[in-house]
């Protein structure tokens, strides 16, 4: 495996790994019907949308890193008491 691909598949670097994941293989079982698996890039952008504005406030902050750890991003969202992310997603389509 490449080194990039290694670094990005990284929990660490990279909080859009289950959305990513999800979404590709939503589109591999639906043999890229766009309707079915909108939903999922919807969770996708939103989730990427939120983590970028909290990289964006920590180097605002002067914090290092600028992306929180794995065991950090579980924090965060432990204290919100629910996944911004997916809950903004799914209230569209009801």
């Amino acid at each position: 495996m490449p080194l990039v691909t290694r670094w990005l598949r990284d929990p660490d670097v990279n909080p859009r790994l289950l959305e990513s994941d999800a979404s590709t293989r939503c589109m591999n079982e639906n043999n890229y019907d766009k309707e079915r698996y909108s939903s999922y890039f919807l969770k996708y952008k939103n989730c990427r949308r939120f983590w970028n504005s909290v990289m964006a406030q920590r180097r605002q902050n002067g914090v290092k890193p600028p992306m929180p750890t794995a065991a950090e991003r579980a924090e965060i969202l432990g204290a919100m008491g629910r996944l911004p992310y997916r809950m903004s997603a799914l209230k569209l389509f009801v």
